[in-house]
């Protein structure tokens, strides 16, 4: 969305050096600049198109911008614009210097119209991944422009961070967040649109964190198809023939680029555009989250390390480490910033938790049975990384139920070099003895008790349809 300018006109009436239209996250902020300092002009005043900076001296500036010099603009940038030139004359639909009106969205109109025929409202519902896209790429050039001010040698670390970010990933957290808002009474045409649009999209910041770091803790070697960032790094090491071991570097710049992304994900969340108390609301479920995250992470360890091969721990690790941060927070804090109560939020916790641990099960079985050219990651990596799954959990058990050797089971797991045809008969061994069919009778019986409770959470429509939708695709899904 760009405002439409007629660079002529904007020089005929000396305006060129009032306003300078900028690049922006779909919003018209009209702002003062001056050294060291950010302020906006006059009350909010309503749709977004794009950034036009006012220079210093505008007499209209007032007031601290509290929330980085966004301001979305009302009605019609025409009288803004008046005070500005002389003599800037009204021409149907556009003022004299070019620029197009927009006008306030009348309460008779539909949420996705503007009443001038020039712009429509975003229809966020039918394109959320794009428009979670372009809120990490509008964040993340901010965040990554800031430090590397300061210090340039940082610069391959931010992009690579922003690279895996917007790179690939289902934005399913997201998702999950907003459908959770949208149920629970959010306008996608309020004026909270955009800041919880970028409070839900943080989400894939903390992903972004969850498996770099898990790659470092499992050595895994790729992801996406393409090297994991330890293993990135430590070529880049190798390749430049620096000090030390390429290896050791690999690994210390993963844990601070997961770092970054976790701390970045704090400032995404806590600088979106929204009132004090909607995001104050929202922090229990934000916390929760992260805790919960890395108690799962320490969990996953220690089990591997204990060599627990129960399926009570290997529930546990899922409802942990996968089920709490992927659906059940993200639901919790979705439903949190529309300001919905413990009616509301209790059956979307259970719906979560259920759908969270089915989407754990399915990712196991892709962790044996998947398609490396469509999973990204070699077929067995969690045997090899030794993880006590609850399908490997459910395959030694079955198997000593009923009398059967486990050692082809036994010695594939935590060994690097395991080959293809050892995979094979561990997968054989799995599916002779039942484990298979058991994760997806469990995979079938926890979606069923997640869609009941999603029907006693009650939600406003389309967010129901949309999140048996998610859930469906969450655990029914090849990669």
């Amino acid at each position: 969305m760009n405002l439409e300018i007629d660079r002529a006109a904007f020089e005929e009436h000396r305006l060129r050096d009032a306003f300078a239209l900028v690049g922006g996250f779909g919003r018209l902020h009209l702002a003062y600049r001056a050294p060291g300092q950010r302020r906006t002009i006059g009350p909010p005043l309503g749709r977004v198109v794009g950034e036009l900076v006012v220079v210093a001296g505008d007499p209209q500036c007032r007031g601290l911008d509290r929330i980085g010099g966004r301001v979305v603009v009302d009605e019609s940038v025409l009288n803004l614009v008046h005070g500005h030139g002389p003599d800037v004359t009204r021409t149907r639909g556009r003022c004299a210097c070019g620029l197009r009106r927009i006008r306030r969205r009348t309460a008779s109109a539909p949420n996705d119209a503007w009443n001038d025929g020039a712009m429509s409202q975003p229809d966020f519902d039918a394109d959320l991944p794009a428009r979670i896209g372009e809120a990490l790429t509008d964040f993340l050039d901010g965040a990554a422009a800031t430090i590397v001010r300061t210090e340039p040698a940082f610069t391959s670390a931010t992009d690579t961070l922003r690279d895996f970010v917007l790179g690939g990933g289902k934005r399913l957290r997201p998702t999950f967040a907003w459908w959770a808002w949208r149920g629970a009474g959010g306008d996608p045409a309020g004026e909270d649109t955009r800041g919880v649009l970028q409070a839900v999209s943080s989400l894939e910041l903390i992903q972004a964190c969850a498996l770099i770091h898990d790659d470092v803790l499992d050595s895994s070697d790729s992801r996406r198809g393409s090297p994991t960032v330890h293993v990135a790094f430590a070529a880049e090491h190798a390749r430049s023939s620096w000090l030390g071991s390429p290896d050791q570097f690999g690994l210390a710049a993963a844990v601070l680029i997961g770092d970054l992304a976790l701390a970045w994900a704090d400032d995404m969340f806590a600088d979106a555009p929204l009132p004090a108390d909607v995001l104050r609301r929202a922090r229990p479920a934000w916390r929760s989250m992260r805790s919960e995250l890395m108690a799962g992470q320490y969990l996953d360890v220690r089990t591997q390390a204990t060599g627990d091969e129960s399926v009570d721990a290997a529930l546990r690790i899922n409802l942990l480490k996968t089920a709490a941060y992927t659906v059940q927070r993200p639901l919790h804090l979705g439903a949190s910033l529309a300001g919905a109560g413990e009616d509301v939020v209790g059956p979307l916790l259970t719906f979560g938790g259920d759908i969270g641990v089915a989407f754990q099960l399915r990712d196991d079985l892709l962790g044996v049975f998947g398609d490396p050219s469509v999973t990204g990651k070699p077929a067995g990596d969690d045997l090899r990384e030794g993880k006590r799954t609850l399908l490997v959990a459910l395959g030694l058990q079955l198997a000593r139920e009923r009398g059967t050797d486990t050692a082809v089971l036994d010695s594939a797991l935590g060994t690097p070099d395991l080959t293809d045809e050892h995979v094979d008969r561990v997968r054989e061994l799995l599916t002779d003895v039942g484990a298979v069919a058991e994760v997806e009778r469990r995979i079938d019986t926890l979606t069923d008790s997640a869609l009941t409770a999603l029907d006693d959470a009650q939600l406003a429509d389309p967010a129901p349809k949309s999140l048996t939708a998610l859930a469906v695709k969450a655990t029914q899904r090849t990669h």
